[in-house]
């Protein structure tokens, strides 16, 4: 429980300060497509024995680079390149498991299997995590002026195309770390949902940063304590998690929750109508 729990909070961090960045820039589909297609390279780093981090980041690679070139050298739009891509890469993968001996459940690498991390896994955890959260910390500044306006950042001398490379290879290496805590398919949501929730509570950039990790980690921490006593399985508890804290944020927050702007919407009708009424008592004539 100790090491799941270090490895999911620290996961969810890395996760969550990256899912701010894609959330801007609206590359939800992207961090969708490279969280799937590290499958196969999972997969093959298990057949020769290599860490599976290793083979995850090569295809996280080898998926923005394909999804790059399909769409610069065809007539598909981004968002369909990213789907064949990503299917793809998916497919490969499950036929790989289909097809490969194993006396372990290669089926983990899709599900997560929190429980069953080891020493060494929570320590390739934690290296990548400080590495990735070092490139998105010094560089923050760089990649939030990229993602609010390219064409200034291209007209102060950064090259959008570094930026955008360098944003890719941080989301294939985000994915290989919560790989380890939540499984394939579930990584997307971890690199979605908490910056989608800070977004409803701020307007600020700076404060996003702050409250996306914050929220992770808290439901990091619930859905792992919930997922004991519940018997219930420990990754897709964290993300239910979060997915109920983001259904709270989308109902009541302050400014932008659909109750708030529901009675603003209703304060507002009332004003105007008792200023219509009061200025049409106002013209009335006199008898």
């Amino acid at each position: 429980m100790i090491r799941a729990t270090v490895t999911t909070v620290v996961a969810a961090a890395l996760c969550a300060l990256l899912s701010c960045w894609l959330v801007l820039i609206g590359w939800s589909l992207m961090g969708d497509a490279v969280s799937h297609a590290v499958l196969p390279g999972v997969v093959l780093a298990y057949v020769v024995g290599a860490p599976f981090a290793l083979g995850a980041l090569i295809f996280g690679l080898i998926a923005v680079t394909l999804i790059g070139a399909v769409r610069s050298t065809s007539r598909v739009k981004e968002d369909a390149a990213i789907g064949i891509v990503f299917t793809t890469l998916f497919a490969l993968g499950l036929v790989l498991i289909s097809v490969t001996p194993s006396q372990t459940d290669l089926n983990h690498i899709l599900f997560g299997n929190l429980l069953g991390v080891g020493d060494e896994d929570v320590l390739q955890v934690l290296v990548l995590a400080v590495l990735a959260g070092a490139i998105l910390l010094v560089k923050r500044r760089d990649l939030t002026l990229f993602a609010f306006d390219p064409t200034h950042a291209h007209a102060i001398g950064l090259s959008p195309r570094r930026l955008s490379a360098l944003l890719l290879g941080l989301l294939a290496l985000t994915s290989v770390v919560a790989l380890q805590a939540v499984g394939v398919v579930l990584v997307v949501a971890m690199l979605i949902i908490p910056g989608a929730t800070a977004y409803l509570l701020t307007d600020r950039f700076g404060r996003m940063l702050l409250i996306s990790p914050i929220i992770a980690v808290a439901c990091s921490v619930i859905g792992i304590v919930a997922s004991f006593w519940l018997d219930a399985s420990s990754g897709a508890m964290v993300v239910l998690t979060q997915g109920i804290v983001y259904a709270l944020v989308h109902l009541f927050a302050p400014r932008r929750g659909l109750i708030s702007t529901a009675s603003a919407r209703r304060r507002r009708t009332r004003a105007t109508a008792a200023a219509t009424a009061g200025v049409g008592t106002a013209t009335q004539p006199l008898r």
